[in-house]
């Protein structure tokens, strides 16, 4: 291994440690964590109480139901009076049963609860959890959906309230299990009615949640439509805010890896995504318009679309504690509508609930898909990955043949490109062995240190007759830089690989286990994964080889440990990561023996050496540059 490829190394290693140096919390940001931390707590508590309240109420009417009597201080819970005070013209709205109705297409099940009208659980029918389990991304007692507004000076909260079903499609009519397939489309509405407590509710007053889906599409639209509630919303009011939270349940088989992979994306108006920390507890008050906000995990999201764009929006991400096994992240969305209740009768938006999968997500033409982490900040990354890796993974899934084998095409692909790239590199290592003597005999007639410029300006010449350019082997090195960051990016975060199985590997998006630890090994783990071992090995050997091959014995003093300890640094960091990058930089490991192998079997470095001493007895050609410092000198020296 060359000088420049340790440099390379180097770097990007020094990347690595700077990057998670860097993004480790300082002690305010810990303070700020801990607010945080302290105000969701303070919401949750607010809403176990509210639950609690809306038990009793169902616990009274069921009792009512079956003539037992009821304890005066639940009565009293629920007594008309109250109920005008907290919930005005909603007031009858604020008892009844909670019942669930299924909508299910080919590729959703979506509960709505009658309580708040919501959407209280999605299931994804095509996934499964690394356990086999059906991917539910939440559920209804850790999540939270509903509008909120004011009416006659009471601050109304639809997710406190009780719905009514209205069925649009005759063919299920008072079902609670509604399935459509194939082409098949299908509304279904939850209606918010309003009206005086001690009379019959007015079937003309109400909001609507309206819930369109087609059999075929993870988009479902969603139309709030409020039908005469202009003397019911308080006629100031301007804007509609939307409280939106859920804690995101665990999918995968690393849960750190897909912890690190969880968090709020949201795209601003003119394009731009942002998102927050994945590895803290964050929080961003947004002032300016957003066109939507995503919940996003590793392989899924749930995201809320505006028709047209939310004004602003506050969001919250929460850590789950560590051990925590069966919660990812709790986020929390406040996104506000521009609402004038006299003028406005409907407020259109989306859900995606889906894969993260970027040919599904762009086809929507929303940015959804620059939620996957394909190198979007570095040009260079994101092109090699959408236009190169993606398109040649897409190909090749048509042929119905097993990842690992797509992988190995992929990198037999990649490292034919790249040819042209290796064989300048090792021409320039070549150059630079065949040059050492010569430089070993400059390094022998300048021993002393201060003779260091001579030195440095005497291998230069040599450089120079010799036709050979030291810094050859690092313009390659550059050049593939792009591509080792592309693939890093792109095997955790692809979709196509997960739980897909080769050899002894079960999901190559995950890390691929041979032994079980019965401990922690510190910065290692507690496992042993075997395709990160053999990358590992392969990448020891590979540098001895290179090292014994390439070496001109210039390197610098601790060089040498540094290209074995590398590797074994790296060991402990892809040891949870993605077996399917360590498969690819294995097989590229191996495909380079091959290609090293091949191009010294070609190369003649005895004609090549003829060559060198051919070029050194050439005169030197002046630059342009050198010609004009001649002449300034010339003419100096005449005056």
């Amino acid at each position: 291994m060359n000088k420049n490829t340790i440099i390379g190394l180097v770097l990007i290693f020094a990347i690595m440690v700077g990057y998670t140096i860097i993004m480790s919390p300082s002690a305010e940001e810990l303070e700020a964590r801990k607010r945080v931390q302290d105000s969701i707590a303070n919401v949750q508590r607010t809403t176990n109480d509210s639950l609690r309240a809306f038990q009793l109420r169902q616990d009274e009417l069921k009792a009512a139901a079956k003539n037992i009597a009821v304890p005066a201080q639940i009565s009293d819970s629920v007594s008309k009076e109250v109920f005008r005070s907290d919930y005005g013209a909603f007031a009858p709205s604020a008892q009844g049963l909670n019942q669930e109705y299924i909508v299910e297409t080919d590729v959703l099940r979506i509960t709505i609860s009658s309580l708040g009208g919501r959407i209280s659980k999605v299931e994804l029918k095509e996934y499964k959890t690394y356990e086999g389990k059906p991917t539910v991304l939440f559920v209804e007692d850790s999540s939270a959906f509903g509008l909120a507004f004011f009416t006659e000076a009471k601050l109304i909260s639809t997710e406190n309230l009780y719905f009514a079903p209205h069925w649009y499609d005759n063919r299920f009519d008072n079902s609670n299990n509604q399935v459509i397939t194939g082409d098949d489309s299908l509304s279904f509405g939850m209606r918010l009615y309003a009206g005086a407590f001690d009379s019959v509710i007015s079937a003309d007053k109400f909001i609507e949640f309206k819930y369109t889906v087609r059999a075929d599409n993870y988009m479902v639209d969603f139309d709030v439509n409020f039908m005469n509630m202009e003397g019911v919303i308080d006629p100031y009011t301007k804007e509609m805010n939307i409280n939106w939270a859920a804690r995101l349940l665990r999918q995968e088989k690393s849960l750190e890896n897909e912890k690190l992979n969880t968090t709020i994306h949201f795209r601003h108006s003119d394009g731009e995504v942002d998102y927050l920390n994945e590895r803290k507890d964050d929080s961003q008050n947004i002032k300016t318009r957003v066109k939507w906000v995503s919940f996003k995990q590793q392989f899924f999201s749930s995201t809320l679309i505006a028709n047209e764009l939310f004004q602003n929006a506050e969001i919250v991400k929460v850590v789950e504690p560590e051990k925590e096994m069966k919660y990812l992240e709790q986020m929390n969305a406040t996104l506000a509508l521009n609402f004038n209740p006299s003028v406005d009768k409907n407020l259109g938006m989306k859900f995606y609930f889906g894969p993260n999968k970027y040919n599904l997500m762009r086809k929507y033409q929303l940015d959804l898909e620059r939620q996957i982490p394909l190198g979007w900040s570095f040009f260079l990354m994101q092109w090699i990955n959408r236009f190169a890796v993606l398109p040649v993974f897409n190909f090749l899934e048509g042929f119905d043949i097993n990842y690992g084998i797509i992988i190995l095409i992929l990198t037999i692909l990649l490292k034919i490109v790249l040819f042209p790239i290796a064989y300048k590199t090792y021409l320039s290592s070549a150059k630079m062995r065949l040059l050492k003597p010569e430089i070993d005999e400059i390094n022998g007639k300048f021993p002393k240190k201060e003779d260091a410029m001579k030195k440095q300006q005497a291998t230069m010449t040599l450089y120079k007759k010799a036709g050979v350019n030291p810094m050859a082997g690092c313009v390659p090195m550059l050049l593939q830089f792009p591509i080792l960051l592309a693939m890093f990016r792109f095997f955790p975060a692809s979709i196509e690989l997960r739980q897909q199985s080769f050899l002894w590997a079960t999901d190559l998006s995950s890390y691929d286990s041979v032994l079980d630890l019965p401990f922690t090994i510190p910065f290692y783990g507690d496992h042993v994964s075997l395709f990160t071992l053999l990358m590992t090995i392969s990448t020891i050997i590979y540098t001895k080889i290179n090292n014994d091959m390439m070496s001109t014995g210039n390197q610098m003093p601790g060089m040498k440990t540094m290209m074995y300890l590398m590797p074994i640094m790296f060991l402990g960091f892809f040891n949870s990561y993605s077996s399917g990058l360590s498969y690819y930089y294995l097989l590229a490991n191996l495909l380079t023996f091959a290609q090293m192998f091949f191009i010294r079997r070609f190369v003649n470095e005895d004609k090549l050496h003829l060559k060198i001493q051919e070029n050194k007895k050439k005169p030197l050609k002046k630059s342009n540059f050198q010609k004009r410092l001649e002449e300034m000198a010339k003419q100096q020296g005449r005056k």
